[in-house]
């Protein structure tokens, strides 16, 4: 038997075989790899950008030209009116018409008034569409003016007893005048066109023609208030065309009606300029200094009164704020070191800073001060301690530790060997022998603060910084020590 090769699938672009490390898939045709690109453009595609159309390839824009709809609207970017009316296209027609022909038609007629109201025929469950309580073929189920294809989100069922797209009912039966419409020239002009109906115009309903009991209706035009319009406000009830701003007639909700004083309803705006506060930075815009119509002795008038003296009520001797002396009450009060402040006086006794209880600091003399304040009065001075410049002039040059720590002298001699007092375990820092109050542990020599990284305990029973301790104790000679020209000659 002769050998018979296997057939490979072909290549609808170029009629050849396609093997598997070379083949592009799409609409279940294979393709070349150099043949995979646009029909039109000849731009090269892959997976995302790829149409397929009767297998020929194209990109998605040349599909668009091809067989999207053409128009005003369809487009993209700027110009999108395209003027693009498919001459390169005019083959197609009878491809087209092939293809309309090919279309499914009913093939029995239903009874009238229980087919589909399109073409008239059974319409059965598999292929049926809902439009004003009648069932609809799926291909039947398009705006009667375009012919788009609907679903239940975009139908509209018009007064004609027809189906149409959004765009088209609002074209035949929407609003009409100026700003109904979309694009340029929205203002039309055809009130009755080609025999065409209209909703029926509304009439304008007087609320105010069926009067209620007096106190009892809507406070705006005084009618009766039905349920089905009535909007809520402050404990009365009012017509929903009457909920409206008093001053610009913003018409209001439950989420922008704001009740003024004189029992009438504003929006935000309104409300804030003629009951809100005035003066500059109560407005909007920038710098806004608020001048409507209303003098200062008016803005008086209704500003309400307000005591901004803390001294006016006097507390006991003792009881009060320690800055001003007036009584200190749960809303305003403050507290530091078991003393109550007021709001107002709780601020830097220096700097006049205002604190919370995360920025002050109680001072030895019984005021409260900033962090800053409190370091430069009470703070350690000298080279190292306060801000820039860190060199005090002010005469301390050292914290005197024998001046400043007092208490108990143990008469074992277990105490501080700086100072001679009993350590304590809050304050104890240890050395090789001995246990050091933590404001006494510095350098014998520069009285530079030590910890246990850097100190260094001297044969004298001292402690010193290692600089100091080298200095003292370390071995002298070339080479040993600091900087250039290091030979000691002590």
């Amino acid at each position: 038997m002769p050998f018979k090769p296997v057939d490979n699938p072909k290549c609808p672009k170029c009629g050849k075989s396609v093997y598997a490390a070379e083949e592009r898939v799409a609409g279940g045709h294979k393709f070349h790899k150099g043949c995979f690109k646009c029909g039109m453009c000849g731009k090269f595609l892959d997976s995302t950008n790829c149409a397929e159309h009767e297998a020929e390839l194209y990109c998605k824009n040349c599909h668009g030209r091809k067989y999207g709809p053409k128009g005003y609207g369809f487009g993209g970017g700027a110009g999108c009116m395209s003027m693009d009316t498919g001459e390169q296209f005019k083959g197609d027609a009878e491809e087209i018409a092939e293809v309309k022909r090919r279309e499914p038609r009913p093939f029995a007629k239903a009874p009238e008034g229980e087919g589909c109201p399109r073409c008239g025929g059974y319409v059965y469950a598999a292929e049926q569409m809902l439009a004003r309580g009648r069932p609809w073929h799926k291909g039947c189920f398009k705006c009667n003016e375009c012919n788009k294809g609907l679903d239940s989100r975009n139908c509209c069922e018009g007064s004609d007893k027809e189906i149409y797209c959004s765009v088209c009912y609002g074209k035949k039966f929407g609003p009409k005048g100026y700003g109904y419409g979309q694009g340029g020239g929205a203002l039309h002009s055809d009130d009755y066109v080609n025999g065409e109906t209209h909703a029926p115009k509304t009439t304008v309903v007087d609320t105010a023609s069926i009067k209620a009991t007096s106190g009892q209706g809507c406070p705006r035009c005084g009618g009766a208030v039905f349920a089905a319009e009535q909007m809520l406000s402050k404990g009365r009830e009012w017509h929903r065309k009457c909920y409206k701003c008093k001053d610009c007639n913003k018409t209001l909700d439950s989420i922008n009606a704001c009740d003024g004083p004189d029992k009438d309803i504003y929006c935000k705006t309104c409300y804030g300029k003629k009951w809100g506060p005035h003066g500059y930075g109560f407005a909007s815009g920038s710098g806004f200094l608020q001048t409507d119509g209303m003098s200062e002795d008016d803005l008086n008038a209704n500003r309400p009164f307000i005591i901004n003296s803390t001294t006016t009520i006097k507390a006991p001797e003792g009881q009060g704020c320690p800055r001003c002396g007036g009584a200190v009450f749960a809303a305003e009060q403050q507290l530091a070191k078991g003393t109550m402040w007021h709001k107002k006086c709780f601020n830097c006794s220096e700097c006049h800073r205002p604190l919370d209880s995360m920025l002050a600091c109680d001072g030895p003399d019984k005021e409260i001060h900033c962090r800053s304040c409190y370091g430069r009065l009470f703070g350690p001075k000298g080279f190292g301690y306060g801000h820039t410049p860190t060199l005090s002039t002010s005469g301390e040059s050292t914290v005197n530790c024998r001046s400043a720590i007092g208490g108990v002298r143990p008469t074992d001699g277990s105490g501080c060997p700086r100072c001679g007092f009993i350590v304590y375990e809050a304050e104890k820092m240890i050395s090789k022998s001995s246990s050091w109050h933590k404001r006494c542990f510095n350098c014998s020599e520069c009285h530079r603060s030590l910890d246990s990284t850097n100190l260094c305990d001297g044969p004298d029973g001292e402690i010193y910084c290692r600089g100091c301790y080298g200095r003292q104790f370390g071995p002298r000679g070339v080479g040993f020590g600091l900087g250039a020209g290091v030979l000691s000659t002590v």
